[in-house]
């Protein structure tokens, strides 16, 4: 009912309104452009424009311009809820969005109910596809329990003589890679030494530095964010210690060892294949580049996002949900994260799995 009503609205004001007003497909993108976490959203932003700018220009889709509106849910859930109606308001289609686990699993019942399709870039909790309220909800990059079962088989082979501590943020993201890595590691013989919580914004890691130094932790496993993880890191180095730290998809961002220095040296995290080299891409990075953007971490799972939602409606015809949504269940998509992609019956992406990255002199590239 509420889809007929809006849509009587949208022919009524079309009576008194040119149609030019209404020949520009409205999209989105939300993630934290403010708060600690800024640095993906600045990441998704850059994204989101520089595919709207190319798509544009190459034409638009279906004769049609596409808008971009940029939302800040600053990973707060209830923020979240608040942006996606302010998008169903302004007339959204797509949204590619958002970051935060948190923020995405309420958004994603907002768009199921008002017709609006989600494909999140960065959202890598398994009840985000697992327990989706509609069809039209996607992501484009991995879940916690494929980079848990790499980090954990990982952790229990390659540091077998090590004590391993594993912590979390209690944060749908952070505990929820941190519970999926301990269980893996857990299947492949190995037992954690410390299993702890943290508080996401604290600074001060001295007391749980302490207790790692105390139990001899050769291996800090961190499910959290890069704000914090440097600072765990530096404050390990101010003792003393060598511990390796280890993370996830959370620590792609020059931001890392922008709080770390040299206290970052060695730390490892698992993320998806880089698409910075994957060679049909070559020219989007090298247009990134040219504007002084370094198009790492999410910036070009943004960019892949859109171009999934642009070919699906092409060769839906329309913007119609249904068709669309029967497009993106039925395609396969060449985008920047490479060819072939396709999404299965719960929405989660047909792409190679997780590998481990290695921080070194102030950049990551794959673990050698």
């Amino acid at each position: 009912m509420k889809k007929i009503l809006m849509a009587g609205v949208a022919m009524s004001f079309g009576m008194a309104m040119s149609t030019a007003a209404f020949a520009d497909i409205v999209i989105a993108t939300a993630g934290p452009m403010t708060g600690q976490y800024a640095a993906f959203g600045q990441q998704m932003k850059a994204g989101a424009e520089q595919a709207v700018a190319d798509i544009n220009a190459a034409g638009g889709v279906n004769g049609e311009k596409l808008v971009l509106e940029v939302g800040d849910d600053a990973c707060d859930p209830k923020q979240a809820v608040a942006v996606a109606n302010q998008f169903v308001g302004k007339g959204v289609v797509f949204v590619a969005g958002h970051f935060c686990s948190g923020s995405s699993i309420p958004a994603s019942a907002v768009y199921a109910e008002e017709g609006i399709i989600q494909i999140t870039p960065a959202s890598t909790n398994p009840k985000f596809t697992d327990e989706r309220p509609g069809p039209g909800i996607f992501r484009v990059c991995g879940r916690d329990d494929q980079q848990g079962q790499v980090a954990g088989k990982f952790l229990a082979t390659k540091f077998k003589d090590k004590n391993i501590a594993i912590i979390n943020d209690k944060t749908a993201y952070g505990k929820g890679l941190a519970d999926e890595t301990q269980k893996y590691m857990e299947e492949a013989g190995k037992k954690p030494t410390l299993v702890e919580s943290y508080t996401a914004g604290e600074k001060d890691y001295t007391a749980l530095v302490s207790k790692l130094k105390q139990e001899n932790i050769g291996v800090l496993y961190v499910g959290g964010y890069h704000t914090e993880a440097g600072l765990m890191a530096r404050q390990m180095r101010d003792q003393g210690m060598d511990t390796v730290l280890v993370s996830g998809d959370a620590l792609v961002t020059d931001e890392y060892w922008a709080i770390t220095g040299d206290a970052g040296e060695g730390t490892l995290m698992t993320f998806s294949p880089d698409p910075r080299k994957n060679e049909k891409a070559a020219p989007i990075v090298a247009e990134f580049r040219k504007k002084g953007i370094e198009p790492e971490g999410y910036v070009m799972y943004t960019y892949a996002a859109i171009q999934t939602y642009v070919d699906a409606v092409k060769a839906a015809g329309s913007t119609d949900f249904d068709a669309v949504v029967k497009a993106l269940d039925d395609g396969k998509f060449n985008t920047v994260l490479g060819d072939n992609m396709s999404f299965n019956d719960k929405g989660d992406v047909t792409l190679p799995g997780y590998v481990f990255y290695e921080w070194h002199d102030g950049k990551y590239d794959y673990m050698k």
